[in-house]
This record gives C-alpha cells, sequence and structure tokens, in this order.
C-alpha cells in the first residue's frame, strides 16, 4: 500500500495545502497498517477502524479552513474513493462505500 499515491487529486491542487495533504496521507497509512496488523474478520470490524480513521479527518479538516482551504466536494470525493480503495485492497470488496466514513463530519 505504501506504493500507491493516495490523494493524487488533491497533491495535484495548489488549493490543498501540501503539508495537510500529507497528513490526509498519513491517516490512510495508518489504517492501512491497523488493518494489518488487526486483520478484520468482517464487515463490522473493517467499518470499526475506518470509522477511527474517518474522525480523524473530522480532526483535519479544521486545519484545512484555517489554512484557508476546505472540505469541498472534490476533497470529499478523493478522500471517500481512497477509503473504498483501501477496502477493496484488503479484500473487503463487498464493503458499503458510505458506511466506510458513515461518521464523517465533511
Amino acid at each position: 500500500m505504501t506504493s500507491h499515491a493516495f490523494l493524487e487529486v488533491l497533491s495535484e491542487d495548489e488549493f490543498y495545502p501540501d503539508h495537510l495533504v500529507e497528513l490526509g496521507k498519513a491517516i490512510l497509512l495508518r489504517l492501512c497498517a491497523r488493518i494489518e496488523a488487526e486483520a478484520p474478520a468482517d464487515l463490522a470490524a473493517l467499518y470499526t477502524l475506518t470509522q477511527a480513521a474517518t474522525a480523524e479527518f473530522n480532526d483535519l479538516e479544521a486545519e484545512f479552513d484555517s489554512a484557508g482551504s476546505e472540505f469541498d466536494t472534490v476533497a470529499r470525493e478523493d478522500i471517500g474513493e481512497e477509503f473504498w480503495f483501501v477496502a477493496r485492497a484488503y479484500g473487503f470488496d463487498d464493503a458499503d462505500a458510505d458506511e466506510l466514513i458513515s461518521g464523517r463530519e465533511w
């Protein structure tokens, strides 16, 4: 997973501060590490992990706002797609994309 270009859409747009995008990438990499370490047995266990990562993105949103950026439609879609990518990469093809990030405030 470390070779995947997480949040590439945000990385390529100057509207999103690079240092904050890097924090978002780190959240996703931590999610991957937790999935690998904990090996969730079912969707409920996966959702517990993804919702914890979603909470981290909730906190990060305020930093984007403070930097004059925001989690607009482009950012929300890119982040959501990354959660879906992670779920599929770990064999959870039947995961519900909305449930993966159900605790989002963005």
